[in-house]
Parts: structure tokens; C-alpha cells; sequence
């Protein structure tokens, strides 16, 4: 029986990718969104599970592990992928943006992984990947807050590493750099090209390469791997 991975975020760019290669290595993939996009569709024509899921209600997120848990059985793994990113200085950022990105980018993860960890000490086996950014360590103008959310997920998987290690379960983070998605739209013209530039390879990364270190983490030869941040930004700050 293959193992069971739930994906946040799994709609579009880096969440569909994960799912794209995590469903071509051979394990069950159940990804989470709010809606599903036509790609994501497509993918389910393959074998994907998809559940209707919006995890800024963080109310909702007890029940619905426990719903998961008792119709898809047990997870090996969770990749904590979704994510917001409002671009703006802070002086101008409306409060309620500040909140709901805070509920998605760190309270969410955090949630998902305290309930689903559960059921993964049972099995005394399984995998948590924090899909953070180059920018908690980076920063980046406007987006001081969305730094602030990943730098805190580092620092959660550090932890929570130390914490359900003797249980088996690693837990770590992938930090991409700039990618094309729907997220860095804003990236375009000569912004785009001087990061390419900064880069040792001359390009950005790309979703599939970001997914690779996912399944990287997953796999058996990761299996000493854990409270650690793989980047994955074509080099860019090397």
C-alpha cells in the first residue's frame, strides 16, 4: 500500500508541481485548496485525491485532520505549502492583512502539524516539509511580514525536529528562491532579469526543481536528514 501525503496549496505552482512528481514516485496524494484549479483536475484523473479546504479558517483545522485521518488512514508525510504574500511596506499594510497572511503562512502549519503529528507517532514514522523562502534570511523590500512568517517556520521546524525525532519523524524545510508562479507575477521586466543575473546559473529556479528536494525529503536516503532548510535558488545567494 503506498504512502499517504497530504499537500496544502496544491492547486497551482509549487504545491501542483509537488504533487505532479510525489504521484509519479509512486506515493497517494492527497492535496488541499481552497478550490481546484483545471490542472489540479487533471491530475485527479491520475489518482489524486483532492479535499475543498480553507485553512485560513484555523477553527476548522482540528476536525478537518480528523476527518482526513479517518477516510484516507494514516499520513506518512505533510508538506506544508500553502501560502500568501501581499506585497506592500509596512506603514501602509492594513491590519487585517497582516492577520490573515500570519493565520495562513505560520498559525495553519503549525495547527497541521500538531494534529496530523498524531497519528504519525502511531506509526512511529513519517515526514513534515515546511515550504519556507530565501527571504527569511534574504528580506526583501515590501514584504516584511511574509519574511517574518517563513523566518518563523524555520524556527518551528528546528524545534519541532528535536522534539518527534526519537519518534522517527523528520521535519524540515525547503526555501525556494525566485520562481515563476503566480506569487512573483509582479517580478517582471528588469526586476526579472537582475535576479537572474545575480544568479550563478543565469535562470531562476523552477517548481519541479523545488519539488525534487520535496521528494528528496521523503525518500529513505533523507531519512538522517532533519531539522534542517535545503535552498533551492539556482544559486542566488551563494
Amino acid at each position: 500500500m503506498s504512502k499517504l501525503v497530504i499537500v496544502t496549496g496544491a492547486s497551482r505552482g509549487l504545491g501542483l508541481a509537488i504533487c505532479r512528481q510525489l504521484l509519479q514516485a509512486g506515493y497517494s496524494v492527497l492535496g488541499l485548496a481552497r478550490t481546484p484549479s483545471d490542472e489540479l483536475t487533471q491530475l485527479q484523473q491520475q489518482g489524486l485525491l483532492f479535499r475543498a479546504a480553507d485553512l485560513s479558517k484555523l477553527d476548522n483545522i482540528p476536525a478537518l485532520c480528523s476527518e482526513l485521518t479517518k477516510q484516507y488512514g494514516r499520513p506518512y508525510a505533510l508538506i506544508n505549502n500553502a501560502a500568501v504574500g501581499y506585497d506592500g511596506v509596512l506603514a501602509t499594510m492594513h491590519n487585517s492583512e497582516i492577520n490573515s497572511l500570519l493565520n495562513l503562512n505560520i498559525q495553519a502549519p503549525i495547527l497541521l502539524s500538531k494534529y496530523l503529528l498524531r497519528p504519525m507517532l502511531l506509526n512511529q514514522s513519517g515526514r513534515i516539509v515546511n515550504i519556507s523562502s530565501i527571504i527569511a534570511r534574504t528580506g526583501f523590500n515590501g514584504l516584511s511580514v511574509y519574511a517574518a512568517s517563513k523566518a518563523a517556520l524555520e524556527g518551528f521546524s528546528k524545534s519541532l525536529a528535536r522534539e518527534v525525532g526519537k519518534a522517527g519523524i523528520t521535519v524540515n524545510c525547503v526555501a525556494p528562491g525566485y520562481m515563476q508562479t503566480e506569487m512573483t507575477h509582479s517580478l517582471q521586466g528588469d526586476k526579472l532579469e537582475s535576479i537572474k543575473r545575480r544568479s550563478p546559473l543565469g535562470r531562476l529556479a523552477t517548481p519541479d526543481d523545488t519539488a525534487g528536494a520535496v521528494v528528496y525529503l521523503l525518500s529513505e536516503q533523507a531519512a538522517a536528514i532533519t531539522g534542517t532548510t535545503i535552498t533551492v535558488d539556482a544559486g542566488s545567494t551563494a
